[in-house]
């Protein structure tokens, strides 16, 4: 396998892989079809992790998992350091989610995706000690514009003159949760409006650092694997990505000091959380959203709508893809 950076060894994700990927995230996505508004959202996530594993064994590469899912609330797991793959292609890291928003799915809501981004061996962050982040997310022209540590009215007010749009335009997302409800009328305070999220903040991220896309900035805390994944997509849309680990007690700040992880206002720039360009991000829709579309079932037929991001070549990709009922569900 010839790497994209040209030479001849084995050590870098290149487009082929990509493009393997998909099917591991289109098998969690269709897996979880039988579980959508079903509130179970245990048994949701437990199918899509079966599946997504059974296919990441098929893979031709030798993967890490530095991210992994399910620790934070006991569900089901692609566990932290499990090796996947078949060990005869690129050494990568890997971060997975076999669905971002297992709550979403089980409600039959918009924004659930199934998710895998892959870098270099290496070159991943591991924030798995600490389960939050607080992050800040634009589009390119937020690069060298706004900051974590400004105010988040500041950094409104320069994104709105760095887009050349007044601030009554710029929207902003963010999870509804209790801990954001000062950060939401700050927003709100100064002029900007709100999309409230009420879960899957990996596409948001990737929503505010679209072209043309109907946000412009995401922000506030969410999960730290979330941002981790979120990085790796925004290296191929040239966007801007911010992170704050944010412990919830002394014991897990404790946790994140010992795995040398820099916590007091420590600000993880995007090369931080992954180095390099050499970034591979694949989602397939679960439920439908404004990044892709989800599982859709016809008669004999299931389709899925999935997209990939390469750093590498900065390209995004959609994918549509037509499956036989009678081998999935």
């Amino acid at each position: 396998m010839v790497s994209i950076t040209g030479d001849m060894s084995p050590l870098h994700p290149d487009r082929n892989l990509a493009l393997e990927l998909v099917r591991a995230t289109e098998a969690a996505a269709i897996r979880a079809v039988p579980f959508i508004g079903r509130g179970m959202k245990e048994a949701a996530d437990g199918a899509a992790v079966d599946a997504m594993r059974a296919f990441l064994t098929t893979v031709n590469f030798d993967g890490t998992i530095v991210i992994g899912e399910g620790e934070k609330d006991d569900a089901p797991m692609l566990f932290n350091g499990e090796r996947v793959g078949n060990g005869r292609g690129p050494q990568c890291d890997i971060a997975v989610d076999p669905i971002d928003g297992t709550s979403l799915t089980a409600a039959g809501r918009n924004n659930a995706l199934s998710v895998i981004a892959v870098s270099d061996r290496g070159s991943m962050l591991d924030a798995s000690a600490v389960f939050y982040m607080d992050k800040l997310v634009t589009g390119p022209a937020g690069v060298g514009v706004v900051d974590i540590r400004l105010p988040i009215g500041e950094n409104i007010r320069r994104l709105a003159k760095a887009l050349g749009k007044p601030v009554d335009e710029v929207v902003v997302s963010v999870l509804n949760r209790p801990r954001h409800e000062r950060l939401i009328a700050e927003i709100r305070e100064a002029g900007a409006g709100t999309r409230l999220m009420s879960d899957g903040d990996v596409a948001g991220g990737i929503n505010a650092a679209r072209h043309n896309a109907r946000t412009d900035m995401c922000v506030g805390i969410g999960g730290s694997p979330e941002g981790i994944v979120t990085a790796c997509a925004i290296k191929a849309l040239g966007g801007h990505i911010q992170g704050l680990l944010w412990p919830r007690d002394d014991e897990e700040k404790q946790k994140g000091i010992d795995a040398g992880l820099q916590l007091d206002g420590h600000v993880y720039e995007a090369d931080d959380l992954v180095k390099g360009s050499n970034t591979i991000f694949v989602a397939t829709g679960v439920t439908d959203g404004q990044l892709v579309d989800g599982v859709r079932r016809e008669g004999d037929h299931v389709y899925t709508e999935s997209i990939v991001l390469r750093g590498a070549s900065g390209t995004l990709r959609r994918i549509t893809s037509e499956h036989l009922t009678s081998k999935w569900l």
